[in-house]
């Protein structure tokens, strides 16, 4: 049998390039060697491309990919055409980017790989860009009908202007959602940039810290609820699998929590949840998915209201955590799907999306 050559590409200009490179770890260790041979690719927090030769005799040593930026195994990727270091062509079959957050989860890579022609594992740049930008898939799951976390959102230059009364925004928030509130970034992901503001001080203090990581901010009341996840799988159609909840041990589920700290929060799987509500969740995540354009995979989290039961859609991850404490894959294994057949499954899904969009025509 003819290996595939795939190519793992992991880091990031971002700030969660730790945990892409924890997530790339734990891909290339369970992806099947018999199936396929590794090109890794890591790109360093400038955003350069290089190829990490050895790296997976590191990884074996060390239980961790290492990222070096070695001038002389600098990647060129060149459109309809394919990667090149050394002067020389890689022979890359497929790629699988382990990318979280901006400049590789937002349709960024994926538009970028499209012009190189190679089919990729994930979602296509409609379905990436959408899922990374909070108020947009939001707006769009309104129009569907399908309940979700109410917002307010802010732009860096509506507060800048000087007509702009942040006392007065302050005082609007609270009329409407009272305080806590969460203030978040738009387009950030792993809780990047997050805050929890239970005062105006605190509020004050949120603000520029979400504008750190966009130019866009929003503003959600802070719900007391259960915390529920959903992985789903698919391009047209779609599945999705045994919901999991988290139970965090942080003030919420934040950075650390998810990839840092390993009592950061319980992960139960499945969900305790009764059998109608597990059928909602699961029902409710294809729809979220499909609404959003999304294809290959996506973690879907959800709320569950304490008082009053409802169901509600908070965000959505294209491209979610594959580290060895994170949720999507557990889901998957849960629901029947082991982690090596969840990478066979990711890649068959990327070639058929591609073969669909290679029959089309572009040119009359």
């Amino acid at each position: 049998m003819n290996k595939k050559n795939i190519c793992v590409l992991y880091g990031g200009k971002t700030g969660e390039h730790e945990v892409s490179i924890r997530s790339a770890s734990s891909v290339v260790t369970k992806l099947d060697h018999d199936k396929y041979d590794l090109v890794l690719i890591g790109i360093d927090k400038t955003g350069k491309w290089y190829l990490q030769t050895g790296a997976e005799e590191h990884l074996s040593e060390t239980g961790s990919l290492p990222l070096k930026s070695d001038e002389t195994l600098r990647v060129s990727v060149v459109p309809a055409d394919g990667f090149y270091c050394c002067g020389k062509k890689l022979n890359v079959d497929f790629v699988f980017p382990v990318l979280h957050g901006t400049f590789g989860e937002d349709g960024t890579v994926q538009g970028l790989l499209d012009l190189v022609e190679v089919p990729y594992a994930g979602a296509g740049v409609l379905g990436s860009s959408v899922g990374m930008d909070k108020e947009i898939i939001k707006k769009i799951w309104v129009a569907e009908g399908l309940d979700t976390v109410p917002f307010i959102s802010l732009n860096r230059e509506q507060a800048e202007d000087s007509g702009f009364s942040m006392d007065d925004f302050i005082v609007g928030v609270e009329n409407k959602y009272g305080f806590p509130v969460f203030i978040k970034p738009v387009r950030a992901g792993s809780s990047v940039g997050i805050s929890k503001a239970a005062t105006k001080a605190e509020f004050l203090k949120a603000v520029p810290e979400a504008f750190r990581f966009d130019s866009r901010i929003m503003i959600e009341p802070a719900v007391d609820a259960r915390e529920i996840e959903c992985s789903v799988i698919g391009n047209m159609t779609a599945e999705a699998y045994l919901p999991g909840e988290i139970a965090p041990t942080h003030a919420f589920y934040d950075y650390e929590a998810k990839y840092i700290d390993e009592n950061g929060a319980a992960l139960l799987i499945p969900a305790e949840i009764d059998d109608e509500m597990s059928s909602l969740v699961r029902e409710t995540a294809v729809k979220a998915y499909l609404a959003a354009g999304i294809e290959g995979m996506a973690r879907v989290d959800f709320f569950i209201d304490r008082k009053s039961g409802k169901l509600l859609l908070n965000e959505v991850n294209t491209i979610p955590g594959f580290t060895n404490i994170s949720m999507f894959s557990k889901m998957c294994e849960a629901g029947g799907l082991p982690y090596p057949k969840m990478l066979d499954k990711l890649i068959e899904l990327g070639e058929q999306r591609f073969k669909i969009r290679s029959e089309l025509d572009f040119l009359l």
